[in-house]
């Protein structure tokens, strides 16, 4: 049988963690105020931090504004192989556009590397690739898109509103690298 105290201090300890479970609830979104700033200059560098689930964009090494991006369905750690789910980290470039895919329109990221290839072969798997930074899919549900903005749910692609995408679509450089942190 629990004691006073030890009921009292099991009791404090599912509130300190049903609170820091809702404090991750909080939608993505919730803090956004890029949402009204729009680009008006060629983004000639990016950097994506996962864990933050941040796009930054940049001219001239000048931040510009960042986006709130959803990623692949595990997010941590980096992508190993075809199939993983996860989104890659580290250095690529912008290296395709596509106004009519599946997903809205898209940006092309050049993975695999040749690091990303190599790896993956030693450990008996492809590497994968059609990494992009995308919007919605075509065929979603407009009562879908809060879930899709606030939670994890492409295949290791970067996933923004359909309106950012557009935005991006237009300013990105061809070329433009982009950074993939943790």
């Amino acid at each position: 049988m629990l004691s006073l105290r030890s009921a009292a201090l099991l009791l404090l300890l599912l509130a300190v963690s049903l609170l820091a479970h809702a404090q991750d609830e909080i939608p993505r979104r919730q803090n956004y105020r890029d949402g009204g700033v729009l680009l008006q200059q060629t983004v000639d560098s990016m950097v994506l931090q996962k864990a933050k689930r941040r796009l930054e964009v940049y001219a001239g090494g000048k931040l510009l504004k960042y986006y709130p991006v959803s990623l692949g369905i595990e997010p941590a750690g980096r992508k190993v192989m075809e199939g993983d789910l996860r989104t890659p980290e580290g250095l690529y470039r912008v290296n395709d556009r596509n106004a009519f895919s599946s997903y809205h329109k898209n940006l092309g990221i050049n993975y695999p590397s040749f690091f990303d290839s190599v790896y993956a072969r030693i450990l008996g798997q492809s590497a994968g690739g059609e990494i992009k930074i995308h919007g919605f899919p075509n065929k979603h549900r407009k009562d879908q898109e809060q879930e899709l903005l606030n939670s994890d749910w492409t295949l290791g692609c970067i996933a923004v509103a359909d309106w950012e995408i557009d935005e991006l679509y237009n300013w990105v450089s061809f070329m433009c690298p982009i950074l993939i942190l943790p």
